[in-house]
């Protein structure tokens, strides 16, 4: 099986094109564990089928290191765009890729004849707790969603007996995000899983912890839910930038340091739409034998 690895900012997914390659549905989730693993297998944050699509140009079929099924990935579909202009399935600068029912549209910048940074439209945000999912402050889960005030923003939650004050976004999957004064020294790993896996969550979350360093510019490192922490998050990076302006922190556009380098992210409020902008890069093909367990 053919495969490419490739990277945005750091987090690392391996890519197989599902317009040449064959690989059982069912078999999907172990393949994943196993080609992810950095030790036994070819290492990365997880892996992504692109596959033929009738309602967008591309399907971006995405996994967690883990097997699990995620439903969105902004670095990862930036990558999905330099991988189908690069390798010739298409010839437009300007594409759709639809991952679990939801379409992005995709501007592609080239340098040298090959996609260089992507600009993704990732859509509106997603607010109300019943869609994200989260329970409230109150305890509750929000249903068919609810007032303005059950926004979860800056709402206390309490993870390892101390509180924490988190926002919660969805970007097409569940974010919460936390603002601390120091994260370069947080022990994310120690932390991160009873984030993940709280009770307020009930298809887990994936966590960003935030530092802001000014009106423009802020620092954050990232829990992803089914992988652990990776060097960046598309998603991630829009949820903070909503969270941030949702507690008047910061401006509309705004730079985001992460471990893996900086992705810069606009919440347009008169249109309601998050806009990405971000490098892609390719790593490197390869070719491996996979033998169904």
């Amino acid at each position: 099986m053919k495969f490419t690895k490739m990277q945005g900012c750091g987090n690392d997914y391996i890519y197989i094109n599902g317009f040449t390659e064959e690989v059982r549905q069912e078999e999907k989730p172990d393949l994943v564990r196993r080609i992810s693993d950095r030790h036994f297998g070819i290492g990365g944050d997880g892996a992504i089928f692109i596959n033929p699509s009738e309602e967008a140009d591309f399907e971006m079929e995405m996994y967690n290191a883990d097997g699990s099924r995620a439903e969105m990935c902004g670095n990862g579909i930036r990558c999905v765009a330099k991988y189908v202009y690069d390798k010739g399935l298409t010839d437009k600068t300007d594409i759709s890729v639809i991952s679990c029912g939801q379409i992005k549209y995709l501007q592609l910048f080239l340098k040298e004849g090959k996609v260089d940074c992507v600009r993704v439209n990732m859509g509106a945000p997603e607010l109300r707790p019943a869609y994200i999912p989260v329970s409230a402050c109150g305890g509750d889960m929000a249903q068919n969603g609810g007032p303005e005030s059950d926004r979860i923003v800056d709402c206390p939650i309490i993870v390892q007996d101390r509180e924490y004050k988190m926002t919660c976004v969805s970007m097409g999957n569940p974010h919460a995000v936390v603002f601390l004064d120091d994260v370069a020294g947080l022990e994310i790993e120690k932390i991160g899983p009873y984030f993940e896996h709280h009770e307020r969550f009930p298809k887990r979350t994936n966590t960003e912890f935030v530092k802001v360093l000014d009106r423009k510019t802020v620092q954050m490192r990232v829990w992803e839910r089914g992988t652990g922490e990776t060097l960046a998050c598309g998603t991630g990076c829009c949820a903070t930038v909503v969270a941030c302006i949702l507690n008047g922190l910061t401006e509309n556009t705004v730079t985001v340091k992460l471990l893996g380098g900086e992705i810069v992210i606009t919440w347009d409020q008169e249109e309601n739409l998050v806009y990405m902008t971000g490098p892609a890069e390719t790593v490197f093909d390869g070719e491996l034998e996979f033998y169904p367990a």
